[in-house]
């Protein structure tokens, strides 16, 4: 058997041509060599050796650290693993560096199973390239961040910690860090109370946007505030599609202003108007919701261009004048609560969104100057109900045929009656 050396120094011997071409050296020891291009000349071949180890596909591949390759297991146990990764010899995994690696994802590696290296040492004493899974994993989630960084995409961090200046957060092994301006609901009350609110979030997962990104800084800045409005925002558009008037729906009161009360169902916040409270005279809305309250509220009307949606909660109940002559008729005494004084009278509700008038002329068997001389709004009061009419949501009520020494009769006066609420009116 030829040696190489006098295969390359003899390339007749080895089947060589004289003319340029192709020559497949042979086996020399087992080891099969590549093929090469020989180029002969007038007085004979150019050093074939030379060519031989200038060829790139001849000389073993080295590596430098940081690389990351795709490689092939060859062999595994619990204290290191071998990895081909087309050097002259396998790649070695000593244990502390696939840490990550659960016993079950261990166990779970075959031989001839793809593995994601990162190259720690190009070469140790014992001639190996020293390779780590745990430094490749932590490389693959910084590239992919850097992706999503740049496709705008919102990710999940779990908040791991807090510190004066914001949270700690953590997306698959990667540390990042969320500034306390970052982060909805963080007033600029006390630094204590802010302190409170971060380590509230302690443990939970939350939405981030990524905003600065630097590798060879190891920096990540994320903001938890741009994701949860850009959140709200996809929802806001979605629910503006899918709302309809007659619908209702589960909400959460937001915030209370004279006006009404504003009611988050699901990503977009509605108002209710003081007028859609209650069936019932409502000053403030304060006094039947807060903030933090769970409710269910009818849709009155949604304007997709406005970007505005009314809403409704007394149109979750049933309209109280629907059911009225089968509760009540002409002649009962009732509890009523007074909740409006005027010139000619005083309004008088018996239920929820159930009100009459007492006529000024009905509050007392005396002569009656002014009603405010006789009732004042919140005063609770027997009244005697003379008319009821559901369809125009009206009744006239009376203090003096309430009382328990009224001798009249309500047949006897029931027209004089009809025709005072009506002048009232």
């Amino acid at each position: 058997m030829n040696s190489i050396e006098e295969i390359v120094t003899n390339p007749h011997e080895a089947g060589a041509s004289t003319d340029s071409e192709q020559v497949t050296l042979p086996e020399v020891s087992g080891q099969a060599l590549p093929t090469v291009t020989v180029e002969l000349d007038e007085t004979g071949p150019v050093s074939l050796m030379e060519q031989l180890l200038n060829d790139p596909a001849s000389r073993p591949r080295t590596f430098e650290y940081g690389q990351v390759l795709e490689g092939t297991v060859m062999f595994k146990d619990h204290e290191e693993m071998l990895v081909d990764i087309g050097s002259k010899s396998e790649g070695i995994v000593p244990n502390r560096e696939f840490q990550t690696l659960s016993a079950e994802e261990v166990e779970g590696l075959h031989i001839g199973d793809s593995l994601l290296v990162f190259v720690v040492q190009s070469q140790n004493q014992e001639g190996y390239t020293v390779l780590s899974v745990d430094k490749a994993r932590l490389e693959k989630v910084w590239r992919n961040l850097q992706v999503l960084s740049e496709a705008n995409e919102i990710v999940q961090g779990e908040v791991v910690g807090f510190n004066k200046g914001g949270l700690l957060v953590e997306l698959d092994g990667v540390r990042g860090f969320v500034p306390s301006s970052q982060v909805s609901g963080i007033g600029n009350g006390p630094d204590a109370v802010k302190q409170a609110e971060l380590a509230r979030l302690v443990g939970t997962k939350i939405p981030l946007k990524i905003i600065e990104i630097d590798r060879g800084r190891n920096r990540l800045i994320l903001s938890e505030r741009q994701a949860t409005q850009e959140k709200r925002d996809a929802q806001k558009e979605r629910l503006l599609t899918e709302l309809e008037a007659g619908q209702v729906r589960d909400g959460v009161v937001t915030t209370i202003c004279d006006f009404g009360a504003f009611v988050d169902i699901g990503g977009l916040d509605g108002l209710v108007h003081l007028s859609e409270m209650s069936w019932s005279r409502v000053n403030h809305p304060g006094e039947l919701v807060k903030p933090g309250d769970r409710i269910k509220v009818y849709v009155l009307n949604v304007d997709e261009n406005r970007k505005k949606v009314a809403l409704s909660i007394k149109r979750t109940q049933a309209e109280p004048w629907s059911q009225i002559a089968a509760t009540y008729t002409p002649g009962q005494i009732l509890e009523a609560t007074i909740t409006q004084v005027a010139n000619f009278g005083a309004f008088a509700r018996i239920a929820d969104g159930i009100e009459g008038l007492i006529h000024v002329s009905e509050l007392s068997e005396e002569r009656v100057q002014h009603p405010s001389s006789v009732v004042k709004e919140g005063d609770v009061v027997n009244v005697r109900l003379l008319t009821l009419d559901p369809q125009r949501r009206r009744m006239g009520l009376s203090i003096r045929k309430a009382a328990p020494d009224y001798d009249g009769t309500v047949e006897a006066e029931a027209e004089r009656e009809k025709e005072a609420v009506g002048a009232s009116a």
